[in-house]
Formats: structure tokens, C-alpha cells, sequence
């Protein structure tokens, strides 16, 4: 094969394994999440002691041809990016990574396979498939809105661990190791589960002014929880009124995609954006 050749080769698969804007593509993405599908449930059944001792062969040989398939899809994806240190220090690149690993560790160290159900993390490339249809509006839409809000909720964050540092620092102060709020730290984690309304009862006051402020924390945690709600759906209503004409044409160069249908750059790094 010359380079050319080789040239032309390597752009197809790229197209191919990176876009959904093609038949080809979108083929080779529904075949991969079915694949993710199938070798989820797969481990989630193994698990089941009656099943494992019954069909453990069966369980091993499907565990490695997923792993090997999975593996080569890899290994393709990194002969076909132009920058392989992008792609492999990606968000998508360590989840690639991490989906056939445990199958290789678990020969050293028996009963890691069944963290293969970080593959379900690869299901997030649906959405590439989703640019296709209707679906993909609305799938950029919360993306954007997550990373509009993302600093407000920050700071939102920020100011709770602040909030229950004090009001646990309180409850330690009104109860105190005799009525099971030991140390601070404990305080602070009765703090975060009474402000969350999760409410485990491990740990509760016992006098009445430790009751009391307990109310109130209640009281505030209901409200406090309705702020990143309130944060996410302004952003989301915003973004909802722009328009999103993008496809799935992936740059080579920073590995994002979002392109519009005529783009000749990259909108995010100003590479060159293959055409043909």
C-alpha cells in the first residue's frame, strides 16, 4: 500500500469511527452501543452466583470478545486521529481506555472484570448518533446549559461546604460526644445529611435547643436545593431559544465536535476541517 493509499485509508476509517454524519458512521456507532449494551448486561449477569457457575465458560468467552473488539476499536481510533495524545488524554480517550482494562487486570487480580461496567460511561457517544435526528437540539442544549451554569453552581457549592461547616460546628457546640456528635467532622457530616433532607438518623440531637436548630437547618435545606434547579432552568430556557444547526464533524486537531454543515476551520482550535 503507498502512503497515499494509506492516506486515504486512514481519513475513511476516521469518518467512519469519529462521524455519524455518514451512513457508514451512524452503522458503526449503532453497532458499538449495542456492543456497550450487550457486554454490560453481560457482566451485571455474571455477577449472579447461579448464573456464573452455570455458563462461567460462556461468561469468560463473550467477556473476552468484547474486551478484543473493544481493544481493536481502540487501538483504530488512535491510528486514525492526526494529534494520538488528544484523543488518548480525552475525556472520551480515558473512558476508551479504562472500558478494556479491567478484562487484562483481572488476569492478575480475579473479580476486577466486573468494573467493565464503566463501558455504560460509553454510552454517552448515543448523542452522536442523535445529530441525526431531533434529539441532538435538545442534547446540546443541555450540554450548554451545564456549562453556562457550571460557575454559578461553583459558587453555590462553595458557599453549602461554608454553611455546613458552621451549622455543624453548632451542633457540636449545643450536643456535644455525649449525645453521639463526637468530633466536628461528625457534625459536619449530620450537617450535610440533615441539610440535603436525605435524614439517615444515624446521628440526632437529643435536647430540646438541638432539636430546635435541627428544625430550622431542615426548614433551609428544602430551599437551598431548589437554587441549582432554579440556576439550571434559567440556562436552559436561554439556550433553548438559540438556534443549533452543528453536525457530528469532528475536528482532527482538538477532537470536538459542533461544526456547522459548511465550516472549513474548527471553531474551537482554527485547524483545518477535512471536506472530502
Amino acid at each position: 500500500m503507498t502512503p497515499e493509499e494509506s492516506k486515504i485509508l486512514k481519513r475513511r476509517l476516521y469518518k467512519i469511527i469519529f462521524e455519524a454524519d455518514t451512513p457508514a458512521g451512524k452503522l458503526f456507532d449503532v453497532i458499538l452501543i449495542w456492543s456497550i449494551i450487550l457486554s454490560v448486561i453481560l457482566v451485571i449477569v455474571e455477577s449472579s452466583h447461579e448464573y456464573h457457575d452455570r455458563y462461567q465458560v460462556w461468561f469468560t468467552a463473550g467477556e473476552w470478545l468484547f474486551t478484543l473488539l473493544f481493544t481493536a476499536e481502540y487501538i483504530l481510533r488512535i491510528y486514525t486521529v492526526r494529534k494520538k495524545s488528544v484523543y488518548i488524554l480525552s475525556f472520551y480517550g480515558v473512558v476508551d481506555l479504562l472500558a478494556i482494562l479491567p478484562t487484562y487486570i483481572s488476569l492478575l487480580f480475579p473479580g476486577s472484570q466486573y468494573l467493565m461496567v464503566i463501558r455504560i460511561l460509553r454510552l454517552m457517544r448515543v448523542f452522536r448518533v442523535f445529530k441525526l435526528t431531533t434529539f441532538i437540539s435538545e442534547a446540546n442544549t443541555l450540554r450548554k446549559a451545564l456549562l453556562a451554569s457550571s460557575r454559578k453552581i461553583l459558587v453555590f457549592l462553595s458557599a453549602i461546604a461554608l454553611l455546613v461547616i458552621v451549622i455543624g460546628s453548632i451542633m457540636y457546640v449545643i450536643e456535644g460526644p455525649s449525645h453521639g456528635f463526637k468530633d466536628i467532622p461528625t457534625s459536619i457530616y449530620w450537617a450535610v445529611v440533615t441539610l440535603t433532607t436525605v435524614g439517615y438518623g444515624d446521628i440526632s440531637p437529643q435536647t430540646g435547643v438541638g432539636q430546635f436548630f435541627a428544625s430550622i437547618v431542615m426548614i433551609l435545606g428544602y430551599s437551598i436545593i431548589a437554587v441549582p434547579t432554579g440556576i439550571m432552568s434559567a440556562e436552559f430556557s436561554r439556550m433553548r431559544n438559540r438556534t443549533d444547526n452543528s453536525t457530528a464533524r469532528v475536528c482532527q486537531n482538538c477532537m470536538r465536535e459542533g461544526h456547522d454543515p459548511e465550516a472549513r476551520y474548527c471553531k474551537f482550535c482554527g485547524g483545518i476541517i477535512d471536506t472530502d
